[in-house]
């Protein structure tokens, strides 16, 4: 149903209040549907640990209350007048990504999440000067630009990480030309992102390496993701003797480490990928880089382009997230396991099957 300047709506969400980061139910306008808006009515969104930076301030940019999510799946329930890709009952998502200034380079080369002026999914504040809330929440107002069909056959609790950690691996293999099979690459750190990371790499034909820091997840790597092969970053005669092999690695920690033991696994021209957002300077000599013509590369998510992309590879490939499906009622519990680094391999949650109307009233009653 095509609607113009429909009336203001309250969500309720689960909000954070302030730096410690405990979240809650909250009910809150949504804004006007205008011309080129989708009224989403939210079904599942995936928990990622920028979700704890952000909740927490970790990054000493957050404003309060914040409702968090940004890998959103729902279903459309009403469109503006000059929507045109989108209708009524479609499913959906939404990522992190919610708006942008379309006049500078990268909005016109369809990179618009290194725009500058880029509006974030939560936690900033859109054009009518109102806060941007995420999806831990029934329903999200956003513009057709930044909305994705989900594939049919795709279901749409397994696509929400994709929205995510799905393209934070897809974009920079496709962007820096390392989507030829028979290459040779790892994948640092065996998370949310991380497990995305092996799935994809062994569905675009690479031999994937797993790095970790202990032989606690071999089993999970090699027995459940498909992982070709699993090295300890400790066993320093492991390390020795995988150096030189690799076109690239993609690094997932979201905490300091040292560089170096990895630059070194490197062969020419292999390249480093950062991932984890990491609130401390890294280091290295640049003669590791130098002696191999090696290249250390950041990259932030994807495009709405190749977030349609990563999807419609996934579904042609077969490619699953694997995930833990919990109810909004567990959210604050997800977020400290997550930091634990307690699931496998991402939380999403169930909103629509959370009641949230339910829960907003228990809370206003205790």
């Amino acid at each position: 149903m095509a609607t113009e300047g429909l009336d203001m709506r309250t969500a309720v969400g689960w909000a954070a209040r302030d730096a410690g980061g405990h979240l809650s139910p909250y009910t809150y306008d949504l804004r006007k549907t205008g011309p080129e808006d989708v009224l989403v009515k939210v079904l599942y969104c995936g928990i990622c640990h920028t979700d704890i930076h952000q909740a927490r301030n970790h990054l000493g940019m957050s404003k309060y209350p914040m409702v968090p999510g940004h890998e959103v799946v729902g279903e459309v329930e009403e469109v503006g007048a000059e929507v045109t890709k989108y209708r009524a009952g479609d499913v959906v998502g939404v990522g992190i990504i919610v708006g942008c200034c379309r006049q500078c380079h990268p909005c016109k080369s369809s990179n618009e999440q290194y725009c500058n002026k880029k509006i974030w999914s939560y936690n900033d504040v859109y054009t009518d000067g109102k806060p941007t809330h995420g999806g831990f929440s029934s329903a999200m107002v956003v513009d057709q630009k930044f909305v994705v069909k989900i594939p049919p056959g795709l279901a749409p609790e397994q696509a929400a990480p994709l929205l995510c950690a799905g393209v934070t691996v897809y974009s920079p293999l496709k962007r820096l030309g390392l989507t030829s099979s028979g290459l040779r690459g790892a994948i640092l750190g065996l998370g949310g992102v991380g497990h995305m990371g092996v799935m994809i790499a062994k569905a675009m034909g690479h031999h994937v390496t797993v790095i970790s820091s202990s032989d606690r997840k071999r089993g999970e790597a090699m027995d459940h993701l498909g992982a070709d092969a699993y090295l300890v970053s400790s066993d320093a005669a492991a390390m020795a003797a995988a150096a030189d092999t690799l076109d690239y690695i993609i690094d997932t920690v979201p905490v300091h480490h040292a560089l170096e033991p990895y630059i070194s696994l490197l062969r020419l021209d292999g390249k480093l990928l950062i991932m984890g957002v990491i609130g401390q300077p890294m280091s290295f000599v640049s003669p590791m880089l130098m002696l191999g013509r090696k290249s250390i590369s950041g990259s932030f998510v994807g495009s709405v382009e190749e977030t349609e992309e990563t999807l419609a590879f996934c579904q042609a490939k077969g490619v699953t997230s694997q995930i833990e499906v919990v109810k909004m009622g567990y959210l604050n519990e997800a977020l400290e396991r997550l930091e634990r680094n307690d699931v496998r391999y991402r939380f999403v949650v169930d909103v629509a099957g959370s009641n949230l109307d339910h829960t907003l009233s228990s809370e206003e009653a205790a």
